[in-house]
């Protein structure tokens, strides 16, 4: 008597059916991860987004709250005389002094000369904001910034012409993708009349003595929840003393 085996085998089409539905659990498995992957990119990319914005305004404020009241020179050719002048700069759009902070070596550095300048963004979409640094080696490392003593316009007083600020690969990018940016420069007044401020805010500075303290405003070109935007920065100066004029401390 012969035996038949009675169980049964499985068919192509279940086969076909069982590839399939594992095909597809596949795909939904690679789909999570791969929204997770970009969730993950996404948040790392906002959280050094925002470091980079905290660290631009402490590095900002450190670098006008250790400016130098140094001595500059300053000729309007090669063979003019040389004259001496309270080295800085302070215009709307850009700003010059020196400061014993340096980028790359915080308070460890040498001094340098720092340069900041408002410049256009990317497909000229907004402004940034650079600084270049120079080191600082007294006051003939001054002499090739400064193009002569004059009127310059809207200025009233007399005051040092500066050669204008160029990006280099070196410059320093503090902050990016901005809608506006400027400087504004803290002069404190004397004996006010009563119900007057003490203090004007200024976007030129015209004086030999240095300002009380400097401003940045800075506005984002966009916003987005879970965002650190750029910030008005304010930071007060050590140091307001006229360079040109004996002081003792």
């Amino acid at each position: 008597m012969i035996r038949r085996n009675t169980q049964a085998g499985v068919t192509l089409i279940e086969l076909l059916i069982g590839i399939a539905l594992m095909s597809l659990l596949s795909v939904a498995i690679l789909y999570a991860m791969r929204l997770g992957l970009n969730s993950q990119e996404r948040a790392n990319a906002k959280m050094m987004s925002n470091r980079r914005v905290a660290g631009a305004e402490r590095i900002l404020q450190q670098q006008i709250a250790n400016l130098m009241p140094v001595v500059g020179e300053c000729r309007s050719n090669p063979t003019a005389p040389v004259q001496q002048i309270a080295f800085f700069q302070g215009d709307p759009q850009a700003m010059r002094f020196a400061s014993s902070y340096s980028l790359a070596e915080a308070q460890r550095g040498y001094p340098q000369i720092l340069e900041f300048s408002v410049m256009p963004g990317e497909q000229n979409r907004g402004v940034r904001l650079i600084v270049n640094e120079l080191l600082y080696s007294g006051l003939r490392s001054t002499g090739g910034l400064c193009l002569g003593v004059g009127i310059d316009p809207p200025a009233i007083l007399p005051r040092p012409r500066f050669r204008p600020i160029v990006p280099t690969p070196q410059s320093f990018v503090l902050a990016d993708k901005l809608a506006s940016c400027r400087f504004l420069y803290r002069e404190l007044i004397q004996n006010p009349p009563a119900g007057t401020s003490p203090e004007k805010w200024t976007p030129f500075w015209e004086k030999t003595d240095l300002p009380s303290a400097i401003r940045v405003e800075m506005m984002p070109l966009e916003s987005g929840p879970g965002s650190l935007h750029v910030m008005t920065v304010t930071s007060s100066i050590r140091l307001t003393v006229d360079p040109l004029r004996k002081n003792t401390f």
